[in-house]
């Protein structure tokens, strides 16, 4: 069934294009009413009339019946609309018959391509991995429940000059002692003793770079060892992304050694194409536009001067990849806002090889950075990187406090807890408009009050324990919307659809999080003033069951689509 937003512009635009064709009503929700039409005021400028006659020609025009139960025009020209009970009602019982809860899927959404957390081989994952990861992860879930075919993409980096050093390093260890101290996830280390070795003896210097030559020509033993190390690592990535609740397996990587074959003929492309300009032997193109502090045009670095690759080669590889080979008529990438200059780049010269084709989109997800207390870059305590499964088995830890202070301490403890930790983490990360800092701020995040992950995950348990404590089994009726409360929160139930529309559109799970926050608060007030088990009569009491578990409906999709899980209890 469409949404109760389209199902107004349905009736909307016929008469905006009676008096204008192709004028936009601008249908936004209001506080004053359910909608507010604000484009009569644009359309009466161009007609060069008064807006609010122009209203009230609107209304006259447009067939609102059995749809909105009143309206008015108020100020220089907006439209207030207000939907009839029977409308909601309807909406929401066709919502509770289907899976997706009303949000319709895009036929025409097509193929997206989404590259995210790109950890490196070798290294352990850490704070700095967070944001992408997460916000990925939804992203991704979100593509597909509105009808995507979602690709995901973990772009590690498992190639280059470093592996010269890991590989002989591991050879000095000892294949076997290597891999029993990778397979702990001690990857830190390992990556810290080779890369001071390399700087200390000159000797392991000169032998890891005769290994990366190896590497590069395709050494089979070299290949052997160096296979190995990606093994270990992905399976230490795979650890943390099990922990974290994240959808990322061992098949989406795609390291940059994917890409490595597919250098060579980007060059030729690029050289073919009459793109290609010579910069102090460096194979360069120039997109119009870009200009470094001096203002002179600034260079996409495609084969730099000793022969070597870099980003931009392979990055240019992967889009000729995604789009070639994996049709993707969207390609997303989740990387932080530093990068956002690379991209352009990648893209506009993307774009002037023919390889991204009109149509076809080419999107940096860009995100902010993650900050300590002190409003700089989190740290530890000793001034170090934080890493990722450190952070969650404290999450964890202090979520279990946080739930035998509120007397939780059944056999599910555990799994509550770390279902909490990983909800407060995520919900603090996606709620914050993807392109802002935010501050980790563990007593915040964790709190059961306010716009936090354990306040949204304690509003299902509690809906959930409505259910628990059931008697009979409820009488079958219609939903009846006779208290305030009751009408406030049925007209928030049906806007899920149009909450996860402009999370798509923004690409920031941020506006998903704020329809649940204000969907849990839209809950706690029907709940404090519509007695559900005690209701005046069986009609009411049903009818206020299927309002709870609707909410709870919403609030469970609405969490998994952020990766985040809705206990039964806490």
């Amino acid at each position: 069934m469409p949404t109760l937003s389209a199902r107004l512009l349905d009736r909307l635009v016929p008469a905006f294009d009676q008096l204008d064709p192709g004028a936009d009503p601008v249908l936004r929700e209001s506080d004053r009413a359910d909608f507010q039409v604000n484009g009569a005021m644009a359309l009466a400028k161009r007609l060069g009339r008064a807006p609010r006659e122009v209203a009230e020609e609107i209304l006259a025009i447009a067939d609102l019946s059995g749809l909105v139960s009143s309206t008015e025009i108020a100020g220089p020209g907006f439209i207030n609309l207000t939907i009839a009970d029977e409308a909601l009602i309807e909406q929401l019982v066709e919502m509770g018959d289907d899976e997706a809860l009303g949000v319709p899927a895009d036929p025409e959404a097509g193929v997206v391509v989404v590259d995210y957390s790109a950890p490196n081989v070798a290294k352990e994952m850490h704070v700095g991995h967070l944001r992408s990861t997460v916000i990925g992860d939804s992203l991704c879930r979100i593509l597909e429940l509105t009808g995507a075919v979602v690709v995901r993409r973990n772009h590690v980096g498992d190639w280059g000059t470093p592996f010269g050093m890991l590989i002989e390093h591991l050879l000095d260890m000892g294949e076997a002692e290597a891999v029993q101290g990778l397979s702990v996830g001690d990857l830190n280390g390992f990556y810290t003793e080779a890369r001071a070795k390399f700087d200390a003896d000159d000797g392991f210097k000169e032998r890891s770079r005769s290994r990366v030559v190896s590497l590069q020509a395709g050494d089979e033993e070299t290949l052997r060892l160096w296979r190995l190390l990606v093994a270990e690592s992905v399976r230490y990535f795979d650890a943390v992304y099990s922990e974290l609740g994240v959808l990322l397996e061992e098949s989406d990587v795609v390291g940059e050694s994917y890409y490595n074959p597919l250098l060579d003929a980007v060059v030729d492309d690029l050289d073919a194409a009459g793109l290609l300009v010579d910069s102090n032997g460096a194979a360069c193109v120039f997109p119009p536009g870009f200009t470094n502090r001096a203002g002179e045009p600034l260079p996409l670095i495609v084969r730099k001067s000793d022969e070597g690759y870099g980003y931009a080669a392979t990055d240019l590889a992967a889009v000729r990849d995604r789009v070639g080979t994996l049709g993707a008529q969207r390609i997303l990438y989740v990387v932080g806002a530093p990068q956002a200059q690379h991209f352009e780049m990648v893209f506009a010269v993307a774009k002037m090889a023919g390889w991204l084709p009109e149509g076809t989109e080419a999107i940096h997800v860009a995100f902010g950075n993650v900050l300590g207390p002190d409003r700089k870059m989190f740290k530890t305590r000793a001034g170090g990187t934080v890493k990722l499964q450190d952070l969650l088995a404290e999450g964890t830890e202090r979520a279990r406090s946080a739930l035998l202070e509120r007397g939780h301490d059944d056999d599910s403890l555990e799994a509550t807890a770390r279902q909490v930790a990983m909800g407060a983490i995520k919900f603090a990360d996606l709620s914050t408009d993807r392109q802002r800092d935010y501050i980790f701020d563990w007593d915040r995040m964790l709190a059961f009050e306010g716009a936090t992950g354990p306040y949204l995950q304690y509003a299902h348990a509690r809906i959930r324990s409505i259910f628990r404590r059931l008697e009979d089994q409820p009488a079958a009726g219609g939903i009846l919307l006779g208290h305030p409360a009751e009408r406030s929160l049925a007209r928030h139930l049906v806007a899920l659809p149009d909450a996860v529309a402009a999370t798509v559109e923004s690409l920031s799970p941020s506006k998903l999080c704020t329809y649940l926050f204000d969907l849990a608060q839209h809950f706690t007030s029907f709940y404090e003033q519509c007695s559900v088990l005690q209701a005046p009569d069986e009609a009411t009491r049903a009818s206020r069951l299927e309002l709870c578990e609707l909410t709870a409906s919403s609030l469970r999709l609405g969490l998994g689509l952020l990766g985040i899980e809705a206990p039964e209890r806490m």
